[in-house]
């Protein structure tokens, strides 16, 4: 199996584990791969992640125009283009809209506070990007000062973004934001919040560092 193949069959089972778990609805969110520095393999827009098929997805160049693929190219492409063009290390992306926490990106509350030691050493923290209309510039403009310091972005009243060295990582964030969610939304019940110490974070972070 070639390169390209391998990820194609990637994107189609993380696509499937998406719609699985209720990440995505009907044709929502979008999952894509950077196969080098020409080339971006996507989902087609207008279909399930949970039916999709290897050749059913759709080969991009870095302005977003179609290669190659029987169907169309997603309108939100250009969120995936700015995060490559950003961050030139990130080899997959995954949109979704998890109920949770897409949830607090429509109350408009970012999942910043430290409550959980793993979600602190795996993604710092879950900032709220402003309202942009999906698929144009102003959802770029409001990305574009996040994207460099984060791996996991709310989009306020859309959904999540998280994005990772290949398929499987940035799928994982799409699981940790989620589970976090849950976890903060848990605490807002109970009606106490505990975070962690400033000195609990710097031994955190000196943990992560000798732990590399």
């Amino acid at each position: 199996m070639d390169a390209e193949q391998q990820f194609r069959e990637e994107i189609v089972h993380f696509g499937r584990l998406l719609h699985r778990r209720g990440y995505v609805a009907a044709s929502d969110g979008n999952l894509t791969v950077r196969l080098d520095a020409q080339h971006i393999l996507s989902t087609p827009t207008g279909m399930s992640k949970g039916m999709m098929a290897p050749d059913d997805l759709v080969l991009v160049d870095t302005c977003g125009r179609k290669i190659s693929g029987r169907r169309s190219v997603s309108s939100e492409i250009g969120m995936h283009l700015l995060i490559y063009r950003l961050r030139p290390e990130v080899r997959s992306i995954v949109h979704a809209h998890p109920t949770t926490a897409t949830g607090y990106a429509a109350a408009g509350i970012e999942l910043t506070q430290p409550l959980v030691t793993e979600v602190v050493l795996s993604l710092g923290c879950i900032p709220l990007a402003r309202y942009g209309t999906p698929g144009t510039e102003e959802l770029a403009v409001a990305l574009e000062p996040l994207i460099p310091h984060h791996d996991a972005i709310l989009l306020a009243n859309h959904g999540v973004v998280t994005y990772g060295d290949s398929v499987l990582r940035a799928y994982m964030k799409m699981e940790t934001v989620e589970h976090f969610a849950r976890i903060s939304l848990v605490t807002h019940l109970l009606g106490k919040q505990q975070p962690l110490s400033a000195s609990d974070l710097e031994k955190l972070v000196a943990t992560r560092i000798s732990d590399l």
